[in-house]
């Protein structure tokens, strides 16, 4: 078990990775609680497969894969935060709307390609065993920021969350706070590609949260919980790839899931298996009341 555990420490490209898995599922977990508060999972897919024509257009011109990404993520973000302020058209409207826009615009872009090469295909479904010593601290510096932003306007977000109509009654500034809470969803989902890729990203930011979810009601718990889901869930993804020679993203996911699963079926309060035994425990407790009511 010692050497499972040590065995993949001793080689250089499975340290980073397990830093940037660390950093990654870490700060996804801080910002998937506000995405799962606000029910946003749908913006989260929606603006990872809007960063496909950025990246379709870098790889086109021979540009940087990532700053592409960012570049179009970022925009299509923006555009959903401004549009959807009119309240006439819903929030996830309008989301599709782009989402569907950008993903064919990214179609479109490829098609003018003869061949794919393994820059584009790593973006699509992550390369985290090939990140360099760069990309460690960067993923580090930009995962700090973010979780910075995040706790410092937690209380705003919280309040647009749960009541955007209130929120705005109480003179908070919910376009800007929508604006932030989307560019910083967006930074912290190209963050993540090389850890996963374009495909599997969501599972990242939505999953650990949901899992923290199922087991608390109080904010900062279920922040610390997330956090520590998506960092020991990406790390324990690795220790599943590399014994048994599997992608490092999708065992990363699988992973994450699994953990989900187990929680929805056996959480204290929420669980499937807790809410069975309470219904059960219910009626015999209600007969002896309603036979002693009608004697």
């Amino acid at each position: 078990m010692i050497e499972f555990l040590l065995d993949p420490w001793e080689l250089p490209f499975m340290q980073r990775a397990f830093a940037v898995a660390a950093v990654v599922g870490l700060v996804c977990g801080v910002v998937g609680v506000y995405v799962v508060l606000r029910g946003m999972a749908f913006i989260g897919d929606a603006v990872a497969h809007s960063a496909f024509p950025g990246v379709a257009l870098a790889y086109t011109f021979e540009g940087n894969l990532l700053i592409g990404g960012a570049a179009a993520g970022i925009t299509t973000a923006v555009l959903i935060a401004f549009v959807s302020q009119n309240r006439r058209l819903k929030e996830d409207t309008v989301i599709g709307v782009f989402f569907a826009f950008a993903f064919g615009l990214g179609i479109v872009l490829v098609s003018t390609r003869d061949s794919w090469t393994t820059d584009l295909s790593s973006f699509l479904f992550g390369q985290v065993l090939a990140v360099s010593a760069s990309d460690v601290w960067t993923v580090a510096g930009i995962g700090a920021v973010l979780v910075a932003v995040v706790l410092a306007l937690r209380k705003e977000l919280v309040a647009v969350s749960l009541d955007r109509e209130t929120a705005r009654a109480a003179g908070l500034p919910v376009f800007r706070l929508d604006l932030t809470l989307y560019v910083v969803v967006t930074a912290t989902i190209v963050m993540s590609l090389e850890a996963v890729g374009n495909v599997l990203v969501l599972a990242l930011l939505i999953t650990p949260a949901a899992t923290a979810r199922m087991l608390t009601d109080r904010l900062w718990v279920m922040t610390m919980l997330a956090s520590g889901i998506g960092c020991a869930g990406s790390v324990a993804g690795l220790y599943v790839s590399y014994a048994y020679d599997l992608a490092a993203g999708g065992s990363v996911v699988v992973v994450l899931t699994g953990v989900f699963i187990v929680t929805w079926c056996l959480a204290p309060r929420h669980g499937l298996l807790t809410r069975a035994l309470r219904q059960r425990v219910t009626p015999a407790a209600s007969a002896p009341a309603a036979t002693a009511g009608t004697s």
